[in-house]
């Protein structure tokens, strides 16, 4: 009874989730038409289309790529920033070395779209038009899928429905919103990131597999992503080895942790490789070779960063750079903030890289501990026979039986049962360290908003904070910051002008 009562709550929390998220999609979009309407844009180059430089010939009764009417002309002047790189590589390909910093899954799906479902409206508003509304479409809508599956995981994680459904609503208003209605790959990224963690969660590991493989099609820091399964293979692999005295089956979690690490890997090593088979191959003269070409590992992608960019270590650490510093500063302290009272509360805990997690938080629902399920199904029936037999062999004793409650009752209700502390947040904060020490000392730090607006942990820290009694005050500090963000990144993001 109580558990059917628990998945009514999850199905209306999940029920409502949707509807904030599809609010604040449309909410994000009104605001762009309206700052739009009332700014001139800063720069209005976006608009200019040259043909594609592999020019085909067009037959004659195919559909027009521009169309002058108000609607195409409406959703052409809203490419801006990096939507025209993606639009631009749905229309022609990679023409340009430094468009292989922008990865296929966007383009794919723009392109798939605008040729099925809005091929109708071609005709009407040209083949552009149709690209650039299939890119709102896609990303609009994935956000609202990568939000239900926040609310999932965090279920799964937290234990705690009304804390999910905090750190989920927040998530829909996040600083970064603009960047997940605008042609942009952070809404897939965050949808197949955040799904494969909840595969992963659930047991189906190998769709999960899947699922952080796509992500990586969609953002290169998709492939940080196999640290969950490395996670999980070195706790998997300790606990055959050391406790269940398994060696071949310890053999057996290793190389299939390595194979599934390989697999999210392997998109964009592949991908790689397409950027070095078009621009390398076949230039026999080192003159006419690319400088990253004749590198003993010619990683396109570094080199577009650094050449192109300007990416490197402490490359950004320049005076001129201090308003984009404290422009990220917020997201960056949140994420700071988050990772130290993880590490204050749990030491031991993050110190061992949960190696020091109690035998109920490695038995939890969220299996990134646990070895149960990749045992054999008859080894699993007569263990559990045999714990039966004990149980039915064992004389009761009543100060034993006291006891035993007494401590199971404390650590159910112990801080680091459940909630943000719990040890299944342990890979995640992990995860956002790495991702937030590499947006601070490696990347241009001002894109750390969006770059860490798909970690789940930030919106459990921030649930955490606005329910905590003792620091209300930094709910509204919070809400405040993200009503900013939306605001001024809707304003200036869609002038052209600077933000994240």
């Amino acid at each position: 009874m109580a558990r059917a009562m628990e998945s009514s709550s999850k199905s209306r929390k999940e029920s409502v989730l949707i509807k904030y998220a599809v609010v604040s999609r449309l909410l994000v979009l009104f605001l762009t038409v309206l700052w739009r309407s009332f700014l001139q844009p800063y720069d209005t180059s976006a608009a200019l289309n040259p043909p594609c430089l592999h020019h085909r010939d067009v037959p004659e009764d195919s559909p027009p790529l521009l169309v002058a009417n108000s609607v195409s002309k409406t959703l052409e002047n809203s490419v801006v920033w990096d939507s025209v790189y993606f639009l631009r590589i749905t229309q022609c390909g990679y023409e340009y070395e430094q468009t292989y910093a922008f990865l296929p899954l966007l383009p794919f799906f723009i392109s798939l779209l605008s040729r099925t479902v809005f091929a109708p409206l071609v005709p009407l508003i040209g083949l552009r038009a149709v690209m650039v509304l299939s890119g709102y479409v896609v990303t609009n809508v994935t956000f609202v899928f990568a939000a239900i599956y926040l609310f999932r995981v965090s279920v799964i994680i937290l234990k705690d429905t009304e804390a999910s459904f905090r750190a989920s609503v927040i998530f829909c208003f996040n600083p970064a919103s603009i960047f997940y209605s605008s042609i942009y790959s952070e809404s897939l990224y965050a949808l197949f990131s955040i799904g494969g963690v909840y595969h992963l969660l659930s047991g189906a590991s190998n769709v999960a597999v899947l699922w952080f493989a796509l992500s990586g099609c969609a953002r290169s820091n998709g492939i940080l992503n196999a640290g969950y399964i490395c996670f999980q293979t070195m706790h998997r692999a300790y606990e055959a080895f050391y406790l269940k005295r398994r060696f071949c089956l310890s053999v057996q979690v290793l190389v299939t942790g390595f194979i599934r690490c390989v697999c999210i890997c392997l998109p964009f090593v592949a991908f790689q490789a397409y950027g070095y088979y078009n621009i390398c191959h076949g230039h026999k003269l080192d003159d006419e070779l690319r400088p990253w070409c004749k590198a003993k590992v010619p990683l396109l992608y570094n080199f577009i960063q650094s050449h192109y960019w300007g990416v490197g270590f402490l490359r950004y650490f320049q005076f001129i750079q201090l308003p984009n510093f404290l422009l990220a500063s917020p997201i960056l302290s949140l994420a700071v903030c988050s990772i130290v009272s993880y590490m204050k509360t749990r030491p031991e805990l993050f110190t061992s890289l949960g190696f020091q997690a109690t035998e109920k938080e490695k038995r939890s629902s969220a299996r990134l501990y646990s070895l149960k399920e990749v045992l054999e199904p008859d080894v699993i029936t007569s263990s559990n026979e045999v714990g039966s037999r004990d149980i039915r062999q064992r004389k009761p004793s009543r100060k034993k039986d006291v006891t035993i409650t007494t401590n199971t009752a404390a650590e159910s209700n112990s801080p680091e049962a459940s909630g943000y502390f719990s040890a299944d947040v342990l890979p995640f904060v992990v995860h956002l360290g790495l991702m937030a020490a590499t947006a601070f000392f490696i990347m241009h730090v001002q894109v750390a908003t969006r770059f860490l607006s798909a970690s789940p942990p930030l919106y459990w820290f921030a649930s955490h904070l606005i329910a905590s009694p003792k620091h209300s005050k930094w709910g509204y500090l919070m809400w405040s910051y993200c009503a900013a963000y939306i605001l001024l990144g809707s304003l200036l993001f869609s002038n052209f002008y600077p933000f994240t």
